[in-house]
């Protein structure tokens, strides 16, 4: 089971340019069939704010390219994604396209970053999600939810998900935040976390990518640094799943997380 963070150099606002820079990377990468593959938050348009420009409807031109590139390469696609509801309101998506070109997932970002004026643009999701991936279960997650443990804990304790992406447009300011935080989730949901961030500028911040995968014990065994790449690792379930036996820290969280936690895997 293969996981790959794909790095990019997004072009503000311009989405045929990104659909190409993704693309290549994609094909340069040439993951396996059935493997899961991950860009980052918005990545065909920056994180921008001109959500009344730039959101698209269900379906967009956005989804369909996402659609076909899962089809061509055969891979479970998750991506980034300005989208609007069926109320007319944006959100920040995280998508997830199955290898027949199939949305299978969709979660919208729960914190939306104040500080950048976010929330006065895209409306906050209101749940998390979980989707099936091969034999584990996937958490999608986006950007500045890493800094909120609680929802990552509402989908530990509802379906201990054997890993969580978080995808991003982390400046590189607080680059250490970003690490430290994805070795912290991992640790405490005894998971495999992929945090899939940029490289580049624009006309706010500067990134420095650090797209990292993260294993159950907080070590950082793929690291992307600040290059355009892609990063990749197996994942060893039978190792997790035997460190979650040894040390049943998740069965004790069991019931300790109050609320509707979102909905099950299919």
């Amino acid at each position: 089971m293969k996981i790959f963070g794909l790095q990019l150099d997004i072009a503000w606002e311009d989405k045929p340019e990104n659909f190409a820079r993704a693309r290549r990377l994609l094909a340069e990468t040439a993951p396996p069939p059935d493997s899961l593959v991950a860009l980052p938050e918005m990545f065909a348009t920056g994180f921008s704010m001109n959500a009344a420009a730039l959101a698209e409807p269900a379906g967009g031109m956005t989804e369909e390219w996402l659609a076909g590139m899962a089809r061509e390469f055969r891979v479970h696609l998750l991506a980034g994604v300005a989208a609007r509801g069926p109320d007319g309101r944006a959100r920040n998506h995280a998508l997830v396209f199955s290898p027949e070109g199939r949305l299978a997932a969709s979660y919208a970002k729960m914190r939306p970053f104040t500080p950048g004026g976010e929330r006065d643009h895209y409306v906050a999701g209101d749940r998390v999600r979980v989707f099936p991936w091969r034999e584990c279960a996937v958490a999608p997650l986006v950007c500045y939810d890493l800094r909120f443990p609680e929802l990552f804990r509402q989908a530990a304790a509802a379906w201990r998900p054997e890993l969580f992406v978080v995808i991003a447009s982390w400046p590189e300011k607080r680059i250490l935040h970003w690490v430290r935080l994805l070795q912290a989730r991992a640790i405490e949901n005894q998971a495999f976390v992929l945090g899939v961030n940029r490289v580049g500028t624009d006309p706010h911040y500067s990134y420095n990518g650090r797209t990292l995968i993260v294993d159950f014990n907080g070590e950082i065994i793929a690291d992307a640094r600040d290059y355009v790449t892609s990063i990749s690792a197996t994942l060893d379930l039978a190792s997790l799943r035997q460190y979650r036996q040894g040390l049943p820290f998740l069965a004790d969280l069991a019931g300790a997380v109050q609320g509707d936690p979102g909905n099950p895997p299919p």
